[in-house]
């Protein structure tokens, strides 16, 4: 029986332009022998791959994508060429690190279960990032992904979030959609301590825009800034 392919977990950027500050050489000499992607956006994982690696023909390349909305067949599916034909793989997210807060997790846990070999390369996480320039607890955090859209279960939940932060001594750390950054913190501030704070961290890793500030809820009133349609990533502590 032919031995499974690997599966190798490979990083992409935050911001544009900072691939060859943020992406290792290891990482791309290792999609430079690759042949076969599992992506979320087939669009952006193309662009990607040539910006790293601009001697590979994207044409001969094979890519599926694998996002949110892929079935349990699907996600099987994308693993095929692997078990089958004994190719070897990578994982493309949209944006970071692959598996984490991305459906690409679903693929490396069906990998699992098959006996592939799972190989994770380093490389920016939006959530540690910000973990670590926040200068809130490193040691006891919590993701949440995205808050509810509907404004009553939304700031429910950001109650909730400053409930365990205060019982468990937990960072508790979310997003939002770009385009709903501004009124998410608007919500924030009207329905958090004023003792409680706040980190903002906005266009990781861009050399020119990146913005990561913490403050009080009562510093950040009348204060905030205009994230419209950044990537950000939000936490709180005490």
């Amino acid at each position: 029986m032919k031995q499974p392919g690997t599966l190798y977990l490979i990083p992409t950027i935050l911001a544009d332009g900072t691939a060859d500050l943020v992406i290792s050489p290891q990482v791309k000499d290792t999609v430079r022998h690759l042949t076969y992607f599992i992506v979320e956006n087939l669009r952006t994982a193309r662009r990607y791959v040539k910006s790293i690696c601009p001697e590979l023909v994207i044409e001969q390349l094979q890519f599926m994508q694998v996002d949110k909305e892929a079935t349990p067949a699907e996600v099987q599916a994308s693993l095929r060429p692997l078990l089958e034909k004994g190719i070897d793989a990578g994982i493309i997210s949209e944006a970071g690190c692959p598996g984490v807060a991305d459906p690409g997790a679903e693929v490396v846990k069906y990998a699992h279960q098959h006996s592939i070999k799972v190989v994770p390369f380093a490389g920016p996480s939006a959530i540690l990032l910000s973990l670590m320039a926040s200068g809130f607890n490193g040691q006891q955090f919590a993701f949440h992904g995205y808050l509810p859209i509907e404004k009553h279960e939304r700031l429910q939940a950001l109650r909730q979030l400053e409930k365990e932060m205060q019982q468990r001594n937990q960072t508790q750390i979310f997003m939002e959609t770009p385009y709903r950054n501004n009124k998410l913190l608007e919500d924030v501030i009207a329905t958090l301590h004023s003792e409680t704070k706040l980190c903002i961290a906005a266009n990781i890793t861009s050399p020119e825009h990146e913005f990561i500030r913490t403050k009080s809820i009562s510093q950040w009133r009348g204060h905030l800034p205009d994230i419209h349609k950044q990537p950000a990533v939000f936490l709180i502590y005490k």
